[in-house]
């Protein structure tokens, strides 16, 4: 939705090929700095806003265990400038204003369907939609999951991977106040992180192995409060679950390319790994800022804006950004699994630093929020509102 509207503002004729909207999506999503601006951009965050949390500290606890453990660190966004690295608000929530600014928008098509077919042409690419219906287009936006059928249709490869990890997400309520704090233990099976929400309400995102989230998930609301609760120190007082719970094992995935034969891909469907860092649908905005740039420079030179020059172009402005959010996401998580003492080092090292040296506690939270190349990017969201 993010992708249609962006190019529809930029004057291009655009078919939004989705269904309908899931308003009863329970999980969240945090929106770090950068997302925020393109989406204030968009004239959405007004609307946004009253129904996120800050993010305005962010602190994580090693509960390893173990004979080399690192030390509390926390991250302050004033410390950049910055009322908060980022918000925290509900999917439903997210995707209901989406939604609302879709029906709006003139110059955008909206065919609540799905694709059957993609076929690559020489000057155009060719849809069938499931009810029958033909679209044709000069440029494809593949924002169609880590299972795309854009993908497979420009015939670029992925790399895959899995950990010996689930999920557990939902959400809480809590006794005691957040205080705009995000709080991640780093745990001997994966990241329990409690990000705040509106109110006394936090999100949960607890990885263990998949045989204890099964456990877990499996519990009645009183027991598993009780047992999420004691995982997290109290500090957030007692527990109560609010809503459903749901369970994903954890995965990776890297497309070859993001761009090939008329097709562009965006989010999921161009790269996947656990939910950790707040990072995913971050990447995926970037993707598609980057590409509505990309794609309106070259409308501006008269290029063909599905040409080979053009995806060759998108393709160099992500690769980096991809490939170190990735490497970063991966590393952190297999260091908490690893038990090799020298591993353990290295990680209680970086965090010690980080937390006593300003400079690097600076830099890493500038990357973190948005890495380097994304900063020194032409800004989309100026233009685009």
């Amino acid at each position: 939705m993010t992708a249609a509207l962006l190019f529809a503002r930029r004057g291009f004729a655009t078919a939004l090929v989705a269904p309908q909207v899931n308003l009863q999506d329970a999980r969240t999503t945090a929106l770090l700095e950068a997302s925020v601006r393109l989406l204030r951009s968009l004239d959405l965050w007004d609307a946004l806003e009253p129904r996120s949390a800050p993010l305005a500290h962010m602190r994580l606890i090693d509960d390893t265990g173990r004979l080399i453990r690192a030390p509390e660190v926390t991250f302050d966004a004033a410390e950049l400038g910055l009322e908060a690295f980022g918000y925290n608000i509900l999917n439903r929530d997210l995707n209901a204003v989406l939604m609302a600014a879709v029906e709006a928008e003139s110059g955008l098509t909206w065919l609540q369907d799905t694709a059957a077919s993609v076929r690559p042409g020489a000057d155009r690419v060719d849809l069938s939609l499931a009810s029958g219906t033909a679209v044709a287009a000069r440029l494809v936006v593949g924002a169609d999951g880590r299972e795309s059928l854009v993908r497979e249709a420009a015939g670029i490869a992925t790399r895959r991977w899995t950990y010996p990890q689930k999920a557990l997400v939902l959400n809480l309520d809590h006794s005691r106040p957040h205080s705009t704090i995000s709080t991640e233990f780093h745990t001997p099976t994966g990241p329990f992180t409690l990000v705040p929400l509106p109110g006394c309400m936090s999100s949960l995102v607890c990885v263990v192995e998949p045989e204890t989230a099964d456990r877990l998930a499996a519990l009645d609301d009183a027991a598993l409060a009780r047992e999420l609760e004691r995982r997290a120190h109290s500090i957030l007082g007692a527990f109560t679950i609010a809503g459903t719970r749901q369970l994903y094992p954890l995965s990776g995935l890297v497309a070859t390319s993001v761009a090939s034969a008329r097709c562009a891909l965006v989010g999921e469907a161009a790269h996947v790994f656990p939910p950790i860092g707040a990072q995913g649908l971050n990447l995926g905005l970037r993707d598609v800022a980057d590409l509505v740039e990309t794609v309106d420079r070259a409308r501006r030179r008269g290029e063909d804006i599905g040409g080979a020059a053009v995806l060759a172009r998108y393709e160099a402005t992500r690769r980096s950004d991809i490939a170190s959010r990735t490497a970063a996401v991966d590393l952190l998580n297999r260091s908490l699994l690893s038990g090799f003492l020298p591993v353990q080092a290295l990680r209680s090292v970086g965090l010690y630093l980080a937390g006593r040296i300003g400079p690097l506690r600076r830099l890493l939270m500038r990357e973190g929020i948005t890495p380097r190349a994304a900063r020194l990017a032409p800004p989309v969201w100026r233009a685009a509102g």
